[in-house]
């Protein structure tokens, strides 16, 4: 079974992505002190307070410390070649995203100059093709405000997360790319609903729905 290409290009949704709080706890502890009975004890609950302020301090900032920093794009130099699959290969020019599959190892090219896509403007594109080992997935994203981080796809295999590559400078634009599985009496045309680019901040950077 061989898919046939489809090559889709969409007007960004984009949409607020409601922020969350982040709240940092203390592990408690008793203010409450007692009348001293010698110059040893008063000593000692003088003491007490700063030993117990760092020991929280230290609780607090840990959390911070060990949250990890939402991941960017691989940056890549043009012509540098990225296996996504086995056949599946995929690399980046000034002009645009080149990608072979096992299907089509000559490659293919999806122009970022020939002015067909608009780069001030967010969007997403979408390149499908399938065997009956798997689903190819990629495409183009551009123009969102901030750093592209993560592409989220809704498929007929179910949620899946691909990758973002990008060119040195920050040019305005990158590739996303995935794989996924295919599902029986399914084709690449309707095998994926939506794809949405989001930014650092868990914002939407770009999307495309195909609903």
């Amino acid at each position: 079974m061989k898919w046939t290409l489809k090559y889709l290009a969409g007007a960004a949704v984009t949409a607020a992505v409601a922020g969350t709080a982040t709240l940092a706890y203390a592990a408690p502890h008793d203010t409450a002190g007692r009348a001293a009975h010698s110059a040893t004890t008063q000593a000692a609950t003088a003491q007490a307070p700063q030993a117990v302020s760092a020991e929280a301090a230290a609780e607090a900032a840990a959390p911070a410390a060990a949250r990890p920093h939402a991941p960017t794009p691989r940056i890549v130099q043009p012509g540098e070649r990225v296996t996504g699959a086995p056949g599946f290969e995929l690399w980046l020019t000034p002009e645009g995203k080149h990608w072979t599959t096992p299907d089509m190892p000559e490659g293919q090219f999806r122009s970022v100059v020939d002015g067909n896509i608009d780069l001030t403007t967010p969007g997403v594109s979408l390149q499908s093709e399938g065997t009956p080992e798997r689903v190819y997935l990629s495409g183009l994203y551009y123009g969102g405000k901030g750093t592209a981080s993560v592409v989220e796809l809704e498929t007929a295999a179910g949620p899946v997360r691909g990758k973002l590559l990008e060119l040195p400078g920050r040019p305005g634009w990158g590739v996303w790319y995935a794989t996924a599985k295919p599902v029986p009496a399914d084709d690449s045309w309707h095998f994926v609903s939506e794809v949405t680019v989001r930014n650092t901040k868990g914002k939407v950077y770009a999307s495309m729905s195909l609903r």
